[in-house]
């Protein structure tokens, strides 16, 4: 199999958070790979990386980064491939690296979730495979789908729940 998708992490210590974008795309069937690279330890490999990802046909990039969270903008800054930024929870809550992430120079633009917004790196990286390979549109299409019903179950849970006062 050849990826679609890379996920890149400053650190191995970002895979629990990342390990929720794994998880979705394996879900969905989407060819993916997962490496460490630094944009501070490894900047060279960073930029090989990101400069050889559309030959080897990697099709969006998802980066995740704490603290000055640099990735993203990095590994953008050397291709045209979207590049989708998770900043990591760390110090300030997260939000030291989301302003790192979303605060890009024109010209360099990274698409940015919420802090350790994993899963929605991966849908959002899933609906853009999804703009040119209608199979992979119809699978978003009925995940999609679920999230209404889980609300739904959630109404039912909730109407059984008795309190003396509660009117529904």
């Amino acid at each position: 199999m050849t990826p679609l998708v890379s996920i890149i992490m400053g650190s191995t210590s970002d895979m629990p958070v990342m390990e929720k974008a794994c998880n979705f795309l394996n879900d969905m069937q989407i060819p993916f790979e997962v490496n460490a690279l630094s944009a501070h330890r490894t900047p060279d490999a960073v930029e090989a990386f990101a400069k050889g990802a559309k030959d080897r046909g990697i099709k969006v990039i998802i980066a995740a980064a704490g603290m000055a969270a640099a990735l993203p903008g990095v590994i953008a800054a050397s291709t045209t491939l979207p590049v989708i930024g998770v900043p990591i929870k760390g110090m300030l809550d997260g939000l030291d690296a989301m302003l790192s992430i979303i605060q890009m120079p024109p010209g360099i633009p990274v698409a940015t979730v919420g802090v350790n917004g994993a899963m929605n790196a991966a849908i959002l990286a899933v609906e853009m495979i999804a703009l040119c390979d209608e199979e992979v549109a119809q699978k978003v299409a009925a995940y999609k789908a679920t999230l209404g019903q889980k609300i739904e179950k959630a109404n039912k849970d909730l109407a059984e729940i008795k309190y003396e006062y509660k009117c529904n």
